[in-house]
């Protein structure tokens, strides 16, 4: 699927961020709202996908941590998936952050739902711990180094 993504710059990007991730995390997975939203909304770079009408199709965001750089919050609507939107989304952030000269030698790092273990893999990260239930869904720390 043709689509283009950018880092969110405004307010109406941000909220349509925030209803995609509400479509897929809230209503779909039943991730209860409060855990949904966190404090690292406001220190955290989001990006979004869009497609070439401007329709919004999928997010993500990163930020900085004590561990390194964490990838997180991927989220594609139902009727993008399966279409490359996800791996553009998970190329435009590793992008963005290697644009950063502050991230420079920092691990990439990400809980990954089971099911996207192999979008990721696809982009060298590797599985480093053992499972975890996050809100009623398996997931895996993946990480691999900067590049």
């Amino acid at each position: 699927m043709n689509c283009t993504i950018s880092e969110i710059k405004d307010k109406a990007e941000l909220d349509a961020a925030f209803a995609i991730r509400y479509k897929v995390f809230v209503d779909e997975q039943k991730v209860p709202f409060d855990e949904e939203c966190d404090e690292f909304e406001e220190s955290s770079i989001h990006l979004i996908a869009k497609d070439k009408d401007g329709k919004a199709l999928g997010t993500c965001r990163w930020r900085q941590t004590d561990k390194g750089i964490k990838m997180e919050r991927f989220a594609v609507l139902k009727e993008a998936r399966g279409k490359g939107v996800g791996a553009r989304l998970v190329e435009a952030c590793l992008a963005s952050i290697s644009s950063r000269p502050f991230t420079k030698g920092k691990k990439r790092y990400l809980n990954a739902q089971v099911s996207a273990i192999p979008l990721y893999e696809k982009f060298g990260f590797k599985e480093v711990d053992e499972l975890f239930d996050e809100c009623g869904i398996m997931h895996r720390q993946m990480e691999r180094p900067d590049r």
